[in-house]
C-alpha cells in the first residue's frame, strides 16, 4: 500500500542565499520540512506524505477494559529484549481507572504482565500499576513515560509524570516501580505529552492550558526532569484554522463514510440561547526532536456547533522547526493521519490522539496512536471503544520534493560536510532517474563530478549511494565548502546524508 502525498508550493530563497556563509552539516540527515538547506529548485513540489494505517496493534480484551489510549511512545528496554508502553486505561468497573502497562518483542503483538500492584475484582493478577497506593483517577494516572539513557543513575532511566491533572515528575529503573522525585507540580489541564531530545539532553514537556480558540499546549523544559522551565510558547489555533474547520466539519458532515453521532452544527442553529459556531482547537500535541527538527503532532479538534465538545472529531497534522519557539504547519494543514470509514472494523473513526515520538525501525518509523470510535456515545455504542493504533511511514518520509516527467534540480546552499560517501533517501518510480552534481566554490562542477559524471539512481530505498565514473568515495572533498546539484525525473527526494562506509 503506498501512502497518500498533498502537494504544496515550496517557497524559493532568494538568489542572495548563494552569498551566505556555508553551514557545517557534518554527517546529519539533511530533510525538506524548511528551505534551510535549499539555494534554487526548479520544476520540484513539495510533497507531504502520510503513513500507512496497520490498525489496532492493542485492543482492549480484558473483560474489565472498555478504552485503552497512549500518551508515549514504545520504549525499548535492550537489557529485556522487549518494547513496554504505559496506557490509560478506562474499564466498566465504577471508579476504577488508571494506567497500565504492556510488553512486546516486536511492536506488533503484546502482552499483559501481571504486576501485582492494583486489586481488580479481589485479585492482583492483572497489569495495573498503583506508584501511591490509594490514589484514584485522575491522580493516579501515567500518561507520559521516556526513557534516558544518559542518566549515570539507573535507577533514574525511566522517567514520568503523575497525575493527569497537573504533573508530578517521577523516576524508575524498569517503569514498573516508581519513584516520586521532590520536585514542584507543573501545571496543566488533562492533556500533555512528554519526549527526551538527546541531542541536546532536554526534555520536552506540552501541557494543556487556555488560548486565544480553546486548548492551546505549553512547551516546558528541563536538563535534570526536577527543574522545568515554561517557555511561553504555545501550540494553539488561529482564524485559518477555523476557517478551513468548516469546509473540513461540511466534508465530513456530506459523507457517509464518516457519520458522526449527531448531525454537524447549522450556521442558524442556536444552542443554550447562542448561535451555533464550530470551533477548531488544538486537543493534544506531541512534539519530539527528529534530526534537526522539533516535529509536532498537534490533534486538532473539530468540534460540533449545536453542542461544543460534546461531539465532534479530530484531524492529525504536522508542524516543524528548528528551535523550540517557531513552528510551520507543514502540508498546508492537510492531515497527516485521519479517521478510517465506518465499516472496516477500525477503531480510529472519531477522536485520535497524535503520537507523541516515532519508533525509528530500520527504514520505517512507527507511529502509535489513541483511535476511539466515539466523541458522543450512542445508545448502541460498543462497549471496546478505544485502542491503541498503529501507523508507518518511510523513515525521513514527512516531506519530499518531488518530479514528475518533467525534470527538477535542487541546488543546495554552500553546505561542508563530512563522510566518504553521499546519501540519499530517494524513491524512483518506473522510468525515473536521479544524478547528482557536486559543485565548487566557482560555482561550476567539480572535475569528474558532473551530472554527466553520475551514475543514475533508479531505485527506491532510504540510503542509496551516489557515484560516479571515478566510484563514490568523496573522502578528498570533507572540509570543503561545495553545493549539491540534485536532477530527479519521476521520483520523490526525501533527505540527503554524508555518511562513512564502503
Amino acid at each position: 500500500m503506498k501512502d497518500t502525498a498533498f502537494v504544496c508550493l515550496l517557497s524559493i530563497l532568494p538568489n542572495a542565499c548563494l552569498a551566505q556563509e556555508p553551514v557545517h552539516i557534518g554527517s546529519q540527515r539533511q530533510l525538506f520540512l524548511d528551505n534551510f538547506v535549499i539555494s534554487q529548485i526548479d520544476d520540484l513540489q513539495q510533497r507531504m506524505h502520510q503513513p500507512v494505517k496497520h490498525g489496532a496493534v492493542i485492543e482492549p480484551d480484558q473483560p474489565w477494559e472498555t478504552t485503552l489510549q497512549i500518551r508515549c511512545a514504545p520504549i525499548w528496554d535492550k537489557e529485556k529484549g522487549v518494547f513496554k508502553v504505559w496506557m490509560i486505561t478506562s474499564t466498566n468497573i465504577p471508579d476504577l481507572a488508571g494506567t497500565s502497562y504492556a510488553e512486546s518483542k516486536d511492536g506488533l503483538h503484546w502482552t499483559r504482565p501481571t504486576l501485582g500492584q492494583t486489586e481488580i475484582n479481589g485479585s492482583l493478577e492483572n497489569n495495573f500499576l498503583s506508584v501511591v497506593p490509594g490514589d484514584s483517577w485522575p491522580d493516579n494516572g501515567i500518561a507520559n513515560v521516556v526513557y534516558d539513557p544518559d542518566d549515570p543513575d539507573p535507577n533514574r532511566r525511566f522517567k514520568g509524570f503523575y497525575g493527569v491533572i497537573n504533573r508530578r515528575p517521577m523516576v524508575s529503573a524498569n517503569g514498573i516501580d516508581w519513584t516520586l522525585l521532590e520536585a514542584d507540580e507543573l501545571p496543566s489541564q488533562d492533556e500533555s505529552n512528554l519526549s527526551y531530545d538527546p541531542a541536546n539532553r532536554i526534555f520536552i514537556a506540552t501541557l494543556k492550558r487556555r488560548g486565544p480558540y480553546g486548548r492551546s499546549h505549553g512547551i516546558w523544559t528541563s536538563r535534570d526532569f526536577t527543574n522545568w522551565k515554561d517557555t511561553g510558547v504555545l501550540f494553539h489555533a488561529d482564524e485559518l484554522d477555523q476557517e478551513l474547520g468548516i469546509k473540513q466539519m461540511d466534508a465530513r458532515q456530506a459523507d457517509t463514510r464518516y457519520q458522526l453521532q449527531r448531525p454537524l452544527w447549522k450556521i442558524s442553529d442556536t444552542y443554550k440561547g447562542k448561535t451555533a459556531k464550530p470551533r477548531v482547537d488544538v486537543y493534544n500535541v506531541g512534539l519530539f526532536r527528529y534530526e534537526e527538527f522539533y516535529i509536532g503532532t498537534p490533534a486538532m479538534f473539530h468540534s460540533n456547533g449545536n453542542r461544543w465538545n460534546k461531539d465532534g472529531f479530530h484531524l492529525i497534522q504536522l508542524v516543524a522547526g528548528r528551535d523550540l519557539k517557531t513552528f510551520n504547519r507543514l502540508g498546508d494543514r492537510h492531515t497527516f493521519i485521519g479517521p478510517s470509514m465506518l465499516g472496516t472494523g477500525a477503531y480510529d473513526l472519531t477522536q485520535l490522539i497524535g503520537p507523541t515520538a516515532p519508533v525509528v525501525r530500520g527504514d520505517e518509523l512507527w507511529f502509535y496512536y489513541t483511535g476511539i470510535k466515539y466523541r458522543a456515545r450512542p445508545k448502541d455504542a460498543d462497549k471496546k471503544a478505544g485502542t491503541v493504533c498503529l501507523a508507518v511511514l518511510r523513515r525521513d518520509g514527512f516531506v519530499s520534493l518531488s518530479a514528475g516527467q518533467q525534470p527538477g534540480k535542487l541546488i543546495t546552499r554552500q553546505i561542508i560536510s563530512s563522510g566518504n560517501r553521499l546519501r540519499l533517501n530517494l524513491a524512483v518510480h518506473d522510468g525515473g532517474q536521479a544524478r547528482v552534481a557536486l559543485i565548487g566554490d566557482n560555482n561550476e562542477p567539480l572535475p569528474g563530478y558532473d551530472l554527466a559524471d553520475c551514475n543514475p539512481l533508479r531505485e527506491d530505498d532510504v540510503n542509496q549511494t551516489v557515484s560516479w565514473k571515478s566510484g563514490s568515495d568523496i573522502q578528498h572533498i570533507t572540509g570543503q565548502s561545495i553545493r549539491l546539484h540534485i536532477k530527479i525525473q519521476d521520483a520523490d527526494l526525501y533527505a540527503f546524508q554524508f555518511t562513512d562506509g564502503d
